[in-house]
């Protein structure tokens, strides 16, 4: 069965929300040596229930906080995304050393990714 596993928080101040987080929850925020700006979450041991997740920098028409769902192929689920009605809100990108997402919206128009692991993408 495909999962949710990773979450991502908007920001505009993502340095304000990093404390926001690490104070309320006691959550581990380390920046990601990437790319782009981002801030890996740990929530939790490995061995305990629940998903990390991310903050990114809020882009022009962020929706909210968006669910990950690890998927074998990118390609092939977002034809069965827009096969059932769904929609691509942005195409399949690489990310060096995770793998690939795109954006995309179910049919009520909520926004998820989707995520294929391929850690030897450059």
């Amino acid at each position: 069965m495909l999962r949710v596993t990773h979450f991502e928080l908007p920001a505009d101040n993502p340095e304000k929300l990093v404390a926001f987080y690490e104070g309320v929850f006691g959550w581990t925020i380390k920046k990601w040596d990437g790319p782009m700006d981002y801030w890996l979450i740990t929530t939790g041991p490995k061995d305990e229930p629940g998903i990390n997740g991310g903050i990114a920098r809020r882009g022009e028409g962020d929706c909210g906080a968006i669910n990950s769902i690890d998927v074998p192929s990118v390609d092939d689920y977002v034809a069965k995304i827009e096969g059932v009605g769904g929609s691509v809100v942005a195409p399949k990108k690489a990310i060096p050393g995770v793998g690939y997402l795109a954006y995309c919206k179910d049919p009520d128009g909520n926004v998820l990714c989707i995520m294929e692991e391929d850690t030897s993408v450059e």
